[in-house]
């Protein structure tokens, strides 16, 4: 296999410099895999070459001839527990053991080792923290909060309250916000077509309070922001372009900061409350799985804790037994 091929992946692979060229060749045509095969997000792709020129870095260390086929069980085992020493949190030794794992099986199917070392590999999972939501009276509270501030009809706090509003109605992540078009909201319906990760097409349902907020978004509020530069976006900045997620981070955060007693939240805080609530109101797990856009119900069943762990806090809270 000819591995010093020139097409390489676009995006966020990083210099490679300081790898010998032999090793750094692997990282590039790596980026390439993830980016253009597997079709990973450009944050997936830099995480995960970040970590395996780290793995490298640390196999080349007094060893300028190494090879990647030289990597072998213990390599990783020794590059792990140098993450360790330095202080590197569990959840960030779980992700980068699931790095090395994924570059590892890559090399021997491309013809790069003869053995896939990454298969015997155990590390410690990480640790699944609650994630922290607003309880019921709270999101209510925020909503009101922001369409309160879009009553006087001004562009900007129209489209604040149309973030609000959207994100906590659908549970979708922030990235697919900013990454609505106008032909993807199909207001008859009351349902949005996101692209989610893995560019998955999904349909989330949104409820009556947002379809009002987008209507008069789309009526009144985008047609004063929007410019050339524009296009299709569905949610605009102050400039006319789309809008980012830094800024609807802004927006959420001094939405959730108005209501005393609120916890301090970012949109993906309003995913999971909205993901929290839903279960609450008795919906199927997997019809919460569908709407969150998770691969994996496992990953929606987190979500299962977060409702017994209200319910037991309220429990100790008002029993007198508790």
């Amino acid at each position: 296999m000819d591995h010093d091929r020139r097409r390489r992946a676009p995006g966020p692979t990083g210099p490679a410099s300081a790898l010998p060229p032999a090793l750094a060749v692997h990282v590039e045509d790596f980026a390439e895999h993830l980016t253009l095969q597997s079709n990973r997000s450009a944050h997936t792709v830099r995480a995960y070459t970040t970590d395996v020129r780290s793995l490298l870095t640390h196999l080349a260390d007094g060893r300028p001839d190494a090879q990647v086929s030289d990597i072998d069980l213990g390599t990783l085992r020794a590059w792990l527990a140098r993450q360790v020493a330095s202080g590197a949190a569990r959840s960030t030794i779980a992700r980068r053991t699931s790095s090395v794992r994924t570059f590892t099986s890559w090399l021997v199917r491309s013809g790069r080792a003869e053995h896939d070392p990454g298969t015997r590999l155990a590390s410690a999972g990480a640790h699944r923290t609650l994630p922290t939501v607003l309880h019921a009276e709270q999101a209510s509270e925020v909503m009101v909060a922001a369409e309160s501030g879009a009553r006087e009809e001004h562009p900007v706090a129209l489209r604040d309250r149309v973030i609000v509003e959207l994100l906590y109605a659908t549970g979708i992540r922030v990235g697919e916000l900013c990454g609505l078009d106008l032909d993807g909201v199909d207001s008859e319906r009351r349902v949005v077509r996101v692209l989610g990760k893995g560019d998955k097409e999904r349909t989330v349902p949104y409820g009556a309070p947002a379809a009002d907020a987008l209507e008069r978004w789309v009526a009144i509020g985008r047609p004063a922001l929007v410019t050339a530069a524009s296009g299709p976006a569905l949610l605009l900045g102050k400039r006319g372009g789309r809008i980012g997620q830094r800024q609807v981070r802004t927006v959420v955060h001094e939405a959730v900061e108005a209501v005393p007693g609120a916890p301090d939240l970012a949109p993906h805080g309003l995913r999971h409350t909205a993901a929290t609530h839903l279960l609450e109101g008795g919906a199927d797990l997997r019809v919460v799985q569908e709407v969150l856009g998770h691969s994996s119900l496992a990953t929606t069943q987190l979500y299962t804790h977060v409702s017994v762990a209200r319910l037991r806090a309220v429990h100790e809270q008002a029993h007198p037994r508790a």
